[in-house]
């Protein structure tokens, strides 16, 4: 996959994350760099989704462990890069044999899994900006 194909389904995520309701990107650059490294996209506060814009093109995600699992068997693109709970985390090679769709369910899935744990009071906050 060349890189414009890459740089495509990188920005293509990044509306994807971003569309979601209350999400939130904040970017992080390294300690001398003025370009970001990563974009975190958090719900409420509370991160589910990390998008690598520089080095290799991968998102991390929130995961049910048992599925984390099979994923992890099925795809080669699929495994773990960040200090983060590999039990509850995965990370998504953009340049691997995970199709596109494949990659959104999963966004959708981290989305709902940071949702799923957000107190009575954050819920009814964020069913408001919707």
């Amino acid at each position: 996959m060349g890189d414009l194909q890459l740089d495509d389904r990188t920005s293509a995520l990044k509306s994807v994350l971003g569309a979601k309701p209350g999400a939130v990107g904040e970017s992080m650059t390294a300690s001398r760099g003025s370009r970001p490294l990563v974009l975190i996209y958090k719900v409420m506060g509370k991160t589910f989704a990390i998008l690598a814009v520089r080095g290799t093109p991968n998102v991390i995600l929130k995961c049910d462990p048992h599925l984390a699992e099979v994923l992890r068997g099925h795809y080669r693109g699929v495994g773990h890069r960040s200090h983060l709970d590999p039990r509850f985390w995965i990370s998504v090679d953009l340049d691997s044999d995970v199709p596109e769709s494949e990659v959104r369910r999963l966004v959708d899935h981290s989305y709902d899994q940071v949702c799923a744990g957000l107190t009575r009071r954050q819920k009814a906050e964020l069913a408001a900006m919707a």
